[in-house]
C-alpha cells in the first residue's frame, strides 16, 4: 500500500521557510541557467557542489540541486523562442517552432504554451515519481553484486548509445571515465595504483574536481570562442496566454510529451534531449498537418516541452531508487548527496526518508513555483539574454577556483580542474560527449566492486551473471541492445552505399 505519511511528512519537510527559501534559490538560478545559452544544468550544478558542503541538511542541498536542474528545462524555452538559439540542450527542438511563431508575431503564446505544458508534465512526471519510486526501491533492496554490476553495465550502454553523438567516440569517454575512476586505492586490496609516485592521486580525484573542470571551466573556454551577436525577435511579449484554439491543438501533444518525457527519462542516457527529440517526431508523425511544422506549429513546441520536463522528474527514479544517475545533472545530484553522506539506492528510502519523501514533496512546490517565474517575468528574461557572456565568463571562472579550492583546501585540486578543463574543451572541439564520461567516472568504483564481489562469490566464475534471473535478464538487455545497434549501424552503412549506385 502506498505510503500517504511519507509524503504528508515530505511535504511537512519541504513546507519548512529554509526548504522553500531553497527551492525558489534553485528554482529562479534553473530559469535564469536556461535563458543564458551556454551554461546548462549540469554545468551549474557543477558550480554549486562546493556550496552543498556549506549547507548542513542533506534535503535542503538537494531540493536546491533539483530546483536548478529542472528549473533549467523551463528555462531553456525563452531562448529558444526569441533567439533560436537553445538556452539548455533539451530544448533544441523547439527552436524549430518556437521561433516561428516568434517571427509571426506570436511569441507569446508560444513561450505561454512552453510553460503550461511545462508545468502540466512535471505535475505528471512526479506524480509518477511519487508512487513508482517506492516499490522499485522494494524491489531493489534485493539486489546483490551480480545485478548491481549488470545494471551499471546496462545503463553505461545505454548512455553510451541514446546520448546522440557517436557511438564509438562515446564508448572512448566512458573508458577515459572508467580508468579515471580506478585512479588511487584498491577498494578491494588497498593497494596503490596509476598514481604515478604522486602522493596527492592516492585518495583518488575529487568528484567536484573532474564535473567542475569538464562542465565549467571546459565551458568557458567553448563559449568564449563564440562570436555571434544576440539579436531578439521581439522587445517587447504580449498576450502569453493561449488562445482556446491553440489549448485545443495542444492537448494532446502535451499529454503524449508527459508519457513519452517519462518513459525516456528513466532510461540511461535517454533524459530531456531523446525524450524532446521523440516527441517532435510523434506529433508530426501523428498530425493531419505535418507540413505545418518548421513553419510554427504550435503542437511543435508544446510537446517537447513536455517531454524534457516529465523526463527532468522521471531521471530522479533510478537515482532514488538503483543509485544510478542516468545523465550528467543527476550524476551532480548524486554527488551532492554523497558529499552530504547519504548513500542513493534501495536503502534510502529506509535509511533516509527524509530525504527521499522530501526531495519528492519539493519538486511539487517547485513546479508550482516555475510557472509563478516563467509567465509574469518573461520580460525580465528576455532582458537577461542581452548580457554579454564575456562579462559572465570571468566570474564563472573566479567562483569555479574558489569552489575547487574550498573543498580540500588544495593547491593541487586547482591544477587538476585546469588539466579536466581543457581536457573538456577539447572533447567539445572534438564532438566527444562529456557526458558519458562523467557517468563512468561515478558508476566506476560500483562497477568494480560489484564485479570483483560476485567473482569471489562465484569463485571466478562469470557465469553468475547469467546464472541468477534479474542480472540474467539485464546481461541479455545489454548483448541485445548491442547487437541491435550494431545492425542499424551495419544496415544504415549498406543502404548509403546502394543509394549512390541506384542514382548513378
Amino acid at each position: 500500500m502506498f505510503d500517504f505519511h511519507g509524503l504528508f511528512t515530505g511535504f511537512d519537510i519541504a513546507f519548512s521557510l529554509v526548504n522553500l527559501l531553497y527551492a525558489f534559490i534553485g528554482a529562479l538560478v534553473g530559469t535564469a541557467i536556461g535563458v543564458l545559452p551556454g551554461l546548462g544544468p549540469a554545468a551549474t550544478i557543477a558550480l554549486l557542489l562546493p556550496v552543498s558542503y556549506k549547507i548542513g541538511s542533506p534535503v535542503t542541498s538537494i531540493i536546491m540541486m533539483a530546483g536548478v536542474y529542472y528549473g533549467a528545462m523551463y528555462g531553456g524555452s525563452t531562448t529558444s523562442i526569441l533567439l533560436n538559439i537553445p538556452g539548455e540542450a533539451a530544448s533544441v527542438v523547439t527552436c524549430m517552432d518556437g521561433y516561428q511563431m516568434a517571427k509571426k508575431g506570436r511569441a507569446g503564446a508560444a513561450l505561454g504554451i512552453a510553460a503550461i505544458g511545462s508545468f502540466v508534465a512535471g505535475t505528471i512526471g512526479i506524480l509518477g515519481l511519487t508512487f513508482i519510486a517506492p516499490p522499485l526501491a522494494e524491489i531493489a533492496i534485493r539486489f546483490g553484486p551480480p545485478e548491481y554490476f549488470a545494471l551499471t553495465v546496462l545503463g553505461l550502454l545505454m548512455a553510451t548509445y541514446l546520448g546522440g553523438g557517436s557511438a564509438i567516440k562515446g564508448l572512448i569517454m566512458v573508458v577515459v571515465g572508467l580508468l579515471m575512476g580506478m585512479i588511487g586505492l584498491d577498494p578491494i586490496s588497498g593497494a596503490v595504483r596509476f598514481t604515478f609516485g604522486n602522493v596527492n592521486l592516492q585518495g583518488g580525484i575529487d568528484f567536484v574536481t573532474v564535473a567542475m573542470g569538464m562542465f565549467g571551466v571546459g565551458e568557458i573556454l567553448y563559449n568564449l570562442e563564440k562570436t555571434e551577436g544576440v539579436q531578439l525577435v521581439t522587445d517587447k511579449v504580449k498576450n502569453l496566454w493561449p488562445t482556446l484554439a491553440d489549448f485545443v491543438r495542444s492537448r494532446w501533444a502535451i499529454v503524449r510529451g508527459s508519457v513519452i518525457g517519462f518513459l525516456v527519462g528513466i532510461l540511461p542516457g535517454g533524459g530531456a534531449v531523446l525524450s524532446s527529440l521523440l516527441s517532435y517526431a510523434t506529433e508530426k508523425k501523428v498530425s493531419k498537418h505535418p507540413e505545418e511544422f518548421g513553419q510554427g506549429a504550435i503542437e511543435g513546441v508544446a510537446g517537447p516541452e513536455s517531454a524534457n520536463n516529465a523526463a527532468a522528474s522521471s531521471s530522479f527514479i533510478p537515482l532514488l531508487t538503483l543509485g544510478i544517475p542516468s545523465n550528467a545533472s543527476i550524476a551532480m545530484i548524486f554527488a551532492a548527496l554523497l558529499i552530504q553522506g547519504v548513500t542513493p539506492g534501495p536503502f534510502l528510502l529506509k535509511e533516509h526518508p527524509d530525504v527521499f519523501w522530501g526531495v519528492i514533496a519539493s519538486m511539487y512546490i517547485g513546479n508550482a513555483m516555475l510557472l509563478v517565474l516563467n509567465l509574469p517575468l518573461v520580460g525580465v528574461w528576455a532582458q537577461l539574454l542581452r548580457v554579454p557572456y564575456a562579462y559572465l565568463a570571468p566570474i564563472i571562472a573566479l567562483f569555479t577556483l574558489i569552489g575547487v579550492y574550498s573543498v580540500n583546501n588544495s593547491a593541487f585540486d586547482i591544477w587538476l580542474l585546469i588539466v579536466t578543463g581543457i581536457l573538456g574543451y577539447l572533447a567539445r572541439k572534438l564532438n566527444f560527449e562529456t557526458g558519458p564520461l562523467l557517468l563512468a567516472f561515478v558508476l566506476g568504483p560500483i562497477l568494480e566492486r560489484a564485479l570483483r564481489q560476485s567473482l569471489l562469490i562465484s569463485a571466478g566464475s562469470p557465469a553468475i551473471f547469467f546464472a541468477r534471473p534479474i542480472s540474467g535478464a539485464m546481461m541479455a538487455a545489454a548483448v541485445l541492445f548491442i547487437l541491435g545497434n550494431l545492425w542499424a549501424s551495419w544496415k544504415k552503412s549498406r543502404e548509403s552505399k546502394v543509394q549512390p549506385a541506384s542514382v548513378s
